[in-house]
This record gives C-alpha cells, sequence and structure tokens, in this order.
C-alpha cells in the first residue's frame, strides 16, 4: 500500500489556496492547510486527510511552530506549496515605504521563509517538491504593477536560482505561473494607491478598465490548483508552469517578439 504523501499550502484562506487545498485533498493527499487565523475557516477542516494550522508567513517562529505540528502529525512534508500573497498595484510616487515592504515581505521575504524551513526536513526525508504560485507577472508586466511585478520577478529569480542547489537532494523546485484567475485577487485582498493622484489621472482611468476585467472573467482558481498538483508530481526537468488564460500565450509572445513590439502590444491594450 503506497503511503499518503502530505501537502503543506500556505495562504488557504480563499481562492488559489483554498482550491488548491480541496484539489489536493481529493486527490487523497494529507493537506496540511496554513492560514494566519484558522478559527475562522469551517470549510477545510471538514475535508478528508485535512487539518488546519496557523501560520504567518512573516513570522520564522509561527512557520517553525506550524511546520513542526505538521511533521508530528503526518510525519513528513512532502511538498511545500508556497501560496501566501496578495497584490499592490497603483502609482509607484504615490507608496509609502510601510506599503511597498509589507509587499516584500508578504510575497517574496515570506516565501524564502517558508522554503527555507522545509529545505532541512526535505532533505532528511530524501526529498519533496517546493511549488511556487508565482505569476505571468513574475516575467511580463503591465501599467500600475511596479510593486507587485517586483515581488513576482523576485520568486522567480529565486526559485530558478534554488532549482540547481536542491536537485542533488530530490528536491524539485516548481513555479506556477497564472493568468488572469478569478479570485479576490482584485477585490478584498486587493492594494490600490494613488488614484487620486491628477498627474496620473488618464492612466489610471484606462488601465482600471482593463485591469479589473479578471474579477468577472478570469479562469477558476480550480484550474490552477490542478496545475499546482501536477508541478508538484513532476520530477522532470520542466520548471515553470503557465496555466490560465492569457499566461501561455502572453508568456510565449514575450520569448519570440522583440521587446519593442512586445511593449507595443501592452501599451495598444491598454489604450496608452
Amino acid at each position: 500500500m503506497t503511503q499518503r504523501k502530505t501537502v503543506l499550502i500556505t495562504g488557504t484562506s480563499s481562492g488559489i489556496g483554498r482550491a488548491a487545498a480541496q484539489h489536493f485533498a481529493r486527490k487523497g493527499w494529507n493537506v496540511a492547510a496554513t492560514m494566519r487565523r484558522p478559527d475562522a475557516d469551517n470549510v477545510l477542516a471538514s475535508l478528508p486527510n485535512t487539518k488546519l494550522y496557523a501560520l504567518d508567513v512573516t513570522s520564522n517562529d509561527s512557520i517553525e511552530s506550524a511546520m513542526e505540528s505538521v511533521v508530528r502529525d503526518f510525519g513528513a512534508i512532502d511538498c511545500l506549496v508556497n501560496n501566501a500573497g496578495y497584490g499592490v498595484d497603483g502609482v509607484f510616487e504615490a507608496m509609502s515605504d510601510e506599503v511597498i515592504v509589507k509587499q516584500f515581505e508578504t510575497n517574496v521575504f515570506g516565501l524564502m521563509k517558508t522554503t527555507r524551513a522545509v529545505i532541512p526536513r526535505m532533505r532528511a526525508n530524501n526529498g519533496g517538491s517546493i511549488v511556487q504560485v508565482a505569476s505571468m507577472g513574475g516575467r511580463i508586466t503591465f501599467p500600475l504593477f511596479s510593486i507587485y511585478h517586483g515581488t513576482k520577478w523576485a520568486v522567480e529569480g529565486f526559485s530558478e536560482s534554488l532549482h540547481y542547489e536542491l536537485r542533488p537532494f530530490d528536491i524539485h523546485v516548481k513555479i506556477v505561473e497564472p493568468g488572469a484567475i478569478k479570485t479576490d485577487f482584485y477585490g478584498r485582498s486587493r492594494v490600490f494607491v494613488g488614484g487620486d493622484r491628477a498627474e496620473y489621472r488618464s492612466i489610471v482611468e484606462k488601465a482600471e478598465k482593463v485591469s479589473q476585467g479578471p474579477a468577472q472573467s478570469g479562469a477558476p482558481p480550480e484550474l490552477v490548483a490542478a496545475t499546482i498538483e501536477k508541478a508538484s508530481r513532476n520530477t522532470g526537468r520542466k520548471l515553470r508552469f503557465p496555466v490560465g488564460a492569457p499566461a501561455p500565450m502572453l508568456l510565449a509572445l514575450r520569448r519570440v517578439l522583440p521587446e519593442s513590439w512586445f511593449f507595443a502590444i501592452v501599451r495598444g491594450s491598454y489604450g496608452l
């Protein structure tokens, strides 16, 4: 009988993280669903072979405590899904140091902290997989998302380099790059800055019409969840997994088109 594997997922209170917890549970994994306030959740706790844990990715103590509890309860962590994060967009000139630091603390440094904490545990367990939920915005950019893009480009570079040093331990790093997904990223999780700056009114108005489209028409988070689980099982050389329109198409275009042509496409789509 094959031993049931265990996945630890960060940021499972909503969106992609919640869908991933549900998907892994359906696939027969032990699921450690983590969030800052697990007591507020009455849905994931009812899933089979699923337990909820408090985990704040910005706190080393919180990360260590959660991972120790997961290993105690399930025996090992076979896969870490770094999903916790949120989006800041708006006018860079209007952004405070506090807004910028908080975005990087969660999206980059928090991801690095959980990754660092799980490595010795996976090495002792003779392998595992680390799936980083990045974004198509980790390799291409759009207007007014400079800080968010900065975090996702950092995740891409960090993870690409890391995969070389962990592969000898049979620890496989994978990057999932969602496109436009219908989640709270465009709603309650969004932090928008500088919309009232008169100097930027024209670009803000044009960008808003485009950037809010996925809130109604984006792909479902379940599509990303299935790709995350697929990536977690991939032991080959494939590193990146684009998912959800327009990610596969735009990332392909970015590779083959001259830079100026690609920028012209983006400007045209925003009416800039």
